[in-house]
């Protein structure tokens, strides 16, 4: 007989996620603050549909941070590490630091124990990764200055979870009222019984253990099951790994979270990597879920109810003391132009690992049940806080920021006759730059990364640094004679308002335009910018001649297959953009109309014998033929 109760709450869970989320991901939020949301609407504070057993789902659910751990391990190569050890040890390592200290020593003002006030510092000083990173990738920030930093920073706070949760237990053991025998670590200390020395060499040989069999034999048993075809048994194999490791890192007396990173870390150069990454992604975010819902449910809005405003004031505090220290990290790693505000910014909140170790922190007995609620209201609020600052960091610091540059921040243009201006030089505007200059023609580059515009001028390019959305920096570089303006930047909206603003004030100028999608070239063309270019549209179509040949059609074939579908596109652009103006749903109505058009006469055409003249348009033959005129005038 199944337990009916079991189900229902089951249905309760899966039902508040899957309602939650996908709000909060619609609300701009990140998943993490709508599984937070859920649990605190089914929570026993509003709807009441579970109580007491959420916490209970929390300790079955806290395998997810055990598999988030591993997956954490995966993602960090050694190489990488490596590669970015300034950033991360440095940078990220003083953050952690500092930070620590300075919360640690405000929660000590406040009257917490010294060994409390050290496990809040130690929390706290860590920042939300789902956020931090979701948002740079929408806003394209990932490779900006800022970005690295911020990204650096991140990496080595998932690194010091692991440590953070060794110490933790070590920090309960200090509590004036609490026993060795009451905390979670005589929990997990399996070897207790044994002398320092002893428990010391069984640590290190699990830990050697781990690494020995995940370098070198777990490839020959991963090869084993992956020869069987079934995906169920990698799975399960992938499962046994890591709760084998948990197992084996409990009965030591250590976390099983560090055991599973360990495991991860080596595992990292594995070329099962990625299947394995893949294969426990579901499980992690299934259960890691659960646990966010879990502790939505579990916070304690009594306290806020209680003394709203002391808690609104330890939000903000927080917020404050992280940001300035963040701002004063970033300056002093020579941080500029308005970058190391936003890295302040997208690292002030606290983090989604905050709620694991706060949760670890109670079962320890480090906090008791009201400090433990209050630091999870003060750290959920503080995530939830997070869109609001980046928001007034894009509509106030920046602007602000950048009335108050001096114009001489910016590289000064050299003024050139008639020039041709190429703004932005990023992957697109590289090969349009080398094209040009490749032809003899000088061309004035402005690109607005700083990092960019460093690495390209050690690979000896002329560029400058300059913001093009600013007028000054058009006015300086020539925009009023131009002989070309190509907008080549993967800022769209950015582009956009260039193209206004040059075509009203300069209507002679010609501008040429990337664009993300044909909705994008439609709005150039709003703007009487007539010669627009899809990014990936020639790319796409070059690709897509070559899956032509590699499906049976001659070379020739398959080119001018591939050359009717872009005239055809050509042809049609202009009606469907009349379409797109006036009805939206006409618009719908003909490109499937235009697409069924295409289909039927390129079928039509393959239907008709190919000359062999014809071959005279193919461009091997056309390469060939000038390879060989070539060598004839040099002989000559």
């Amino acid at each position: 007989m199944y337990n009916q109760d079991f189900f229902f709450q089951a249905l309760i869970y899966l039902l508040a996620a899957v309602v939650s989320v996908p709000l909060a991901k619609k609300l701009g939020m990140v998943s993490v603050l709508g599984y937070l949301l859920a649990g605190i609407i089914i929570g026993p504070f509003v709807l009441g549909l579970v109580g007491q057993e959420a916490s209970d789902v929390m300790h079955f659910a806290e395998f997810g941070v055990v598999l988030m751990l591993f997956v954490i391990g995966l993602e960090l190569e050694p190489s990488l590490l490596w590669k970015m050890r300034k950033s991360i040890f440095g940078l990220g390592g003083l953050q952690v630091l500092i930070t620590s200290i300075v919360i640690g020593a405000v929660a000590l003002a406040f009257g917490f124990q010294l060994n409390r006030a050290v496990g809040i510092g130690l929390i706290l000083a860590l920042s939300s990764t789902a956020i931090v990173l979701q948002t740079l990738t929408e806003k394209g920030l990932i490779r900006n200055t800022a970005g690295k930093s911020a990204f650096a920073v991140l990496l080595f706070q998932d690194i010091m979870v692991v440590p953070i949760l060794a110490i933790i237990p070590v920090l309960a053991t200090f509590n004036a009222a609490g026993n060795l025998a009451d905390t979670q670590l005589d929990k997990l200390t399996g070897v207790a019984a044994l002398p320092g020395w002893a428990q010391l060499l069984v640590i290190i040989a699990a830990i050697a253990a781990i690494i020995l069999l995940g370098r070198f034999v777990s490839k020959h048993i991963f090869r084993f099951i992956a020869e069987t075809n079934l995906h169920e048994v990698f799975t399960a194999m992938a499962l046994l790994l890591v709760i084998g490791i948990a197992l084996a890192m409990d009965a030591i007396g250590l976390s099983p979270a560090l055991g599973t990173f360990i495991a991860g870390v080596v595992l990292a150069d594995s070329e099962y990597r990625h299947e394995l990454e893949a294969t426990i992604d579901p499980f992690k975010g299934l259960l890691l879920g659960l646990f966010f819902i879990s502790v939505g449910a579990s916070i304690n809005f009594l306290l806020f109810i209680e003394d709203p405003f002391r808690i609104i004031g330890y939000v903000l505090l927080l917020v404050f003391l992280k940001f300035l220290v963040l701002l004063l990290l970033g300056r002093f790693f020579k941080l500029k132009k308005g970058y190391e505000f936003l890295f302040a910014f997208l690292l002030a909140q606290s983090s989604e690992f905050a709620f694991v170790l706060i949760s670890f922190s109670r079962q320890s007995q480090l906090f008791e049940e009201k400090t433990g609620g209050l630091l999870l209201l003060v750290v959920t609020l503080s995530m939830a806080l997070s869109p609001l600052l980046l928001l007034f960091n894009d509509k106030a610091v920046s602007p602000i920021l950048a009335r108050w540059q001096n114009k001489l921040e910016y590289d000064e243009v050299e003024a050139q006759d008639k020039p041709i201006i190429l703004a932005g030089f990023g992957r697109f505007g590289l090969a349009v730059g080398r094209l040009l200059l490749a032809n003899g023609f000088k061309v004035t580059i402005i690109d607005s990364n700083p990092a960019n515009v460093e690495i390209l001028r050690k690979f000896g390019f002329k560029l400058y640094y300059g913001d093009v959305t600013r007028s000054q920096v058009l006015e300086n570089a020539g925009i009023a004679n131009a002989r070309l303006l190509i907008l080549s930047m993967a800022e769209y909206d950015n582009a956009l308002e260039v193209s206004k603003y040059v075509r009203n004030k300069y209507p002679e100028v010609k501008i040429l335009a990337r664009a993300k999608d044909i909705y994008h070239a439609f709005e150039f063309i709003k703007l009487n910018v007539k010669t627009v270019q899809r990014e990936m549209f020639n790319s796409g179509l070059e690709l897509g001649t070559k899956a032509l040949e590699h499906l049976g059609f001659a070379r020739y074939e398959a080119y001018r297959s591939a050359r009717f579908f872009k005239h055809h596109e050509e042809e049609v652009f202009m009606e469907l953009y009349e379409h797109w103006l006036e009805d939206h749903s006409r618009f719908i109505q003909e490109t499937r109309r235009f697409s069924e058009q295409l289909s039927e006469t390129l079928i039509a055409e393959k239907s008709f014998s190919i000359h062999e003249a014809d071959c005279a348009w193919d461009v091997e033959s056309i390469r060939e033929e000038a390879e060989a005129s070539l060598k004839s005038n040099e002989q000559k």
